[in-house]
């Protein structure tokens, strides 16, 4: 018998597009070169070397270790990688993902990652080619709306607030905009001015982003209307009540 994990409980749209991150079995959206990924980040120079912290393990003569024999070390760690982040920010108006929802993708289809959630961020550290492989996928997929949610290594706030006019969430460094019909990074995350326009791909319609939301809102799937889930969260709150009150 095959093990199927099962992920998230619920009926609607929304319990189904969190079950789709967590699993990563999520949408291609777009495209985002190599070079451009870079600039966004803003770590190193497009096109440079990774910069390294130690030498590759390879050629490190560690001593025998069990655990090293079982568990394989990513690219980055086998090269020495230096630790680096991205951080993620989600509007509160249905953008598709969450930023614990962000922290479930990276700890279950990545290694070697630390991801990190607080209120209206997302931050994952890892080995620098290995962050970039989780960035890019993100960015890439129906993860990421880039009107909707974008990265802010610092400056963050703003994700609470109401979109303006053109459906762009806001960032009080003014790192994305909307030229025509795409959303363009002129800024790297921490809003440094860059050399090109990054183009991050056209922005979901209103109606795209509440049917790929895994935001539950009173205004488009209310969960209450999720009794599943609801029952779900009772059952956990009633044993673990149960069991501090009388573990025997």
């Amino acid at each position: 018998m095959v093990y199927k994990p099962q992920y998230y409980p619920g009926a609607t749209s929304v319990a189904e597009n969190r079950r789709k991150h967590m699993s990563g079995k999520v949408e291609k959206l777009r495209d985002i070169s190599d070079d451009d990924l870079t600039l966004i980040l803003g770590h190193r120079a497009p096109g440079s070397d990774y910069p390294s912290t130690h030498p590759p393990l390879a050629e490190m003569g560690e001593p025998e270790c069990s655990v090293r024999q079982l568990v394989e070390a990513t690219p980055g760690a086998k090269a020495g990688d230096r630790v680096r982040y991205v951080q993620f920010v989600d509007s509160m108006y249905n953008a598709p993902a969450t930023p614990y929802f962000r922290s479930y993708a990276a700890a279950i289809n990545f290694r070697g990652v630390d991801p990190g959630t607080l209120s209206g961020r997302q931050v994952v550290e890892a080995r620098e080619r290995d962050m970039e492989q989780l960035a890019k996928f993100q960015l890439e997929t129906e993860m990421t709306c880039p009107a909707l949610a974008g990265l802010r290594g610092a400056t963050v706030h703003g994700h609470s607030l109401r979109l303006p006019e053109d459906g762009v969430m806001f960032d009080m460094l003014d790192r994305t905009r909307k030229e025509g019909n795409v959303i363009i990074m002129h800024k790297d995350q921490v809003g440094r001015p860059i050399d090109k326009k990054v183009n991050l791909g056209k922005p979901m319609s209103a109606q795209e982003a509440a049917k790929r939301t895994t935001i539950y809102r009173a205004d488009n799937v209310a969960f209450r209307n999720d009794k599943e889930v609801i029952e779900w969260v009772h059952r956990v709150f009633d044993q673990r009540t149960i069991y501090g009150f009388k573990p025997e």
